[in-house]
Parts: C-alpha cells; sequence; structure tokens
C-alpha cells in the first residue's frame, strides 16, 4: 500500500506542474481521487518535493525555471520593453539590472515578477513576488539592454493623477523632453535636491521606460511624478497660488541669481526646441541662467540641476 500511496504521490505532483510550474498553497494538503478511493498528499510533503524540483535545496525561496523564448511571460517581457501603451494597459513596467532591484526592494517598490540569469543569486523578495530563473539565450531575447544585466522585473505602475492640492514650495516641469535618458536623469537629480515634485507635458519621454528608469537610478521607486496637460498643470497651479516660470528669453526675463524662486514651478524645455509655446504663454515670468554669451542653451537635464542646487536644503 505504501508503495502505491508513493505513485499516487508522483502522479498528484506531475500533475500541479506539468503546465504551471506554479507551486501549491504551502498551507493546503491536496488529494488525488480514482473511482471511489480519494488520497490525500500532506502539504509538507508537496512543498518538500516542490523545493526539490525548482531550488535544489530543501527551504530555499522557491524559483520557477523558464527555458522557452515563447513562453507567455517573455512575451509580456517584451512588450512592457516595447511599448508605452502596453505598460498603461497592463498596469506594470520593466527595470532592469541588479542594482536597481536592490534599490527597488530597499524602498519598497511594489514589484510584481523577478526574472534572473542562471548563476544570478537571488535575493529575498517580498510575498507574492513571482520569481523566474531563465538561461542566458532567453535573458538575451527579453533584456532592452546589449548585455544583460542578469536580473529583469516588473513593478506595479503608481497612480499619476494630480494631487488635490501642491503643499511644497518647488516643482519642476519638463516641456517635450523626449530622451529618456535626460528625463531619467532629471528625475535623479529632483530627487537628490529634495524636489517636492517633477510634473511632464507635452510627449515628454515614459518616466516608466526601462531607459529611464534606469537613468533615475532608483529615484522613480521614491519620487512623484505627473503627467498632464499644460492647461490642467496651471488650474493646479493658480489654485495652489503657485506661479510658472519659465526657462526662456523675452522682454521680462531676469537672471536666475535674481529670480524669485522660493516658492514656485520651473519649466524646462527640450534642448533643441525650448519651450512650447502653449507653456511660455502661461507663465509669469522667464528666466534664464548666466553663462558664456559664446554657448546658445544647456542640456535640459544640466539646467535642471542648476536651478534645483539653488534652494537645496542641504
Amino acid at each position: 500500500m505504501e508503495n502505491y500511496s508513493r505513485k499516487m504521490e508522483k502522479r498528484l505532483l506531475r500533475t500541479q506542474h506539468r503546465e504551471s510550474k506554479i507551486l501549491p498553497h504551502p498551507g493546503e494538503d491536496c488529494g488525488l481521487t480514482f473511482g471511489n478511493d480519494t488520497y490525500i498528499i500532506k502539504a509538507t510533503l508537496i512543498m518538500r518535493k516542490c523545493c526539490q524540483k525548482y531550488t535544489g535545496k530543501r527551504g530555499e525561496q522557491s524559483m520557477e525555471h523558464i527555458t522557452s523564448r515563447q513562453n507567455a511571460l517573455m512575451t509580456h517581457i517584451r512588450k512592457l520593453n516595447a511599448s508605452r501603451a502596453y505598460r498603461r494597459a497592463s498596469g506594470e513596467y520593466l527595470c532592469d539590472g541588479v542594482k536597481l532591484l536592490e534599490e527597488a526592494l530597499r524602498w519598497n517598490a511594489p514589484l510584481k515578477t523577478v526574472v534572473l540569469s542562471e548563476g544570478v543569486d537571488a535575493p529575498a523578495l517580498p510575498s507574492g513576488v513571482r520569481a523566474v530563473q531563465v538561461p542566458a539565450d532567453v535573458m538575451r531575447s527579453i533584456s532592452p539592454m546589449e548585455t544583460p544585466q542578469g536580473a529583469l522585473f516588473t513593478v506595479r505602475l503608481p497612480d499619476t493623477a494630480l494631487p488635490e492640492m501642491l503643499t511644497g514650495a518647488h516643482y519642476l516641469v519638463l516641456d517635450g523632453v523626449q530622451d529618456p535618458g535626460n528625463v531619467g536623469t532629471i528625475l535623479r537629480t529632483a530627487d537628490a535636491f529634495d524636489c517636492d515634485g517633477v510634473f511632464l507635458v507635452n510627449a515628454c519621454a515614459d518616466p516608466y521606460s526601462p531607459k529611464t528608469a534606469r537613468a533615475t537610478m532608483g529615484a522613480v521607486f521614491r519620487r512623484d511624478v505627473y503627467q498632464c496637460t499644460a492647461d490642467e498643470l496651471c488650474a493646479l497651479l493658480q489654485k495652489c497660488g503657485l506661479p510658472l516660470y519659465g526657462t526662456a528669453l523675452r522682454n521680462d526675463t531676469v537672471s536666475l541669481r535674481d529670480a524669485e524662486l522660493s516658492r514656485a514651478a520651473v519649466a524646462i524645455g527640450s534642448e533643441g526646441r525650448g519651450l512650447s509655446a502653449e507653456l511660455l504663454s502661461k507663465c509669469e515670468k522667464t528666466i534664464k541662467i548666466p553663462m558664456s554669451p559664446r554657448c546658445e542653451s544647456l542640456n535640459a537635464a544640466v539646467a535642471a540641476g542648476i536651478r534645483l542646487s539653488l534652494h537645496a536644503p542641504y
């Protein structure tokens, strides 16, 4: 009878894991019925078998192993990398790199799935996070980098709806800044100088694309970013009594050194086009950064850093 029960146990385990490879709930016994007889397999025994199957050692964190590039999760990750619309529809975004994963864990980012290359040690993950290991060729097929960094992970998109009120003093507005590296660097700089919030208007780069998230060096997990129209932004600023200043040349332009920016939102445009006419018309004043007359403009991220450094609390 013992040998027959062992056969039933093995059959149950094969049935549970043949397709999905999802572990059974650790607190539940499982039953398998043949004819009028039901065989109960104890949960502790199932978990021992599953840990051996997926981690090789009893008690380690369970890990799925996927070897097919056509697996549904691999297709999902490629879509998250390629499409802003797909990221919005699925409610999650993709990040890459072991260092960025460490930052996500440190700041309690709402992780959903972690994919690791073979040979990369799995960190301790929160309960409910799906952990997957893939061979090198599969990782290359899904990584946004030419040289994969050993880890990919998905994070739940935050709520980017505009707040009812703005209680801070220093805000940054990016107008049509389309380079993901620039947007990511600006978010990193805003985090370094404790900017109270960043607004993106007029088709800026997606702050939740892999390239942008990588450039933030973890700031994407802890800094507020809002995407809205120029009209929505200006209505909120007016409601909160915050003036909007633009970095542009106009008859009322003043030097950044002389501008009253103790409580204001400052708009920065792209390096090539500057501020849009729409947003510039809504600016109460314009400011310029003093620099050599032989230079026409600064990189958007550099301009943002200079402005934010003036009122840094450190």
